[in-house]
């Protein structure tokens, strides 16, 4: 159990832990924003789309933030309609792990609940399935 105080060893573990995540995400933006995923070699290639040709739910998120970063957004929207709202929920959860570091609590959302876990995965299910559609208007998700 959690004491009032905080002295317990517990939150202060939560606690370094959580900015040493916030910290590896921000060096992970830091990285996307200072290099092309287009022209450098070093970021991973979807292994779907490497064996299939399909394109996964998060096929050209990788590109697609860098363009975010770089203030392009119509770029990034074409690479992945979807980067916008893994951008917000990305920045939300940096925030949140920087909150819990700094003062001992992140922010409260209460999105661990079944059925929007289940919500979630019929989008992205949905989505992988709409976007490798060879027909207009689905075919403008493809990467």
């Amino acid at each position: 159990m959690e004491s009032v105080a905080g002295n317990s060893k517990r939150p202060k573990v939560e606690r370094v832990l959580a900015a040493a995540g916030a910290t590896a995400l921000a060096g992970a933006v830091a990285v996307v924003a200072l290099f092309d995923p287009s022209t450098e070699s070093f970021f991973p290639v979807c292994p779907l789309y490497k064996v299939t040709g399909l394109a996964c739910p998060g096929c050209g998120l990788t590109r697609g933030m860098h363009a975010l970063l770089h203030g392009d957004v119509l770029a990034a929207l074409d690479l992945n309609a979807l980067t916008p709202v893994f951008a917000v929920g990305g920045l939300f959860f940096i925030v949140s792990l920087v909150l819990l570091a700094v003062r001992g609590r992140g922010l409260k959302l209460n999105v661990y609940r079944p059925w929007m876990l289940g919500c979630f995965l019929v989008v992205m299910l949905a989505f992988g399935v709409l976007r490798n559609l060879p027909i207009y208007p689905f075919n403008v998700l493809y990467p």
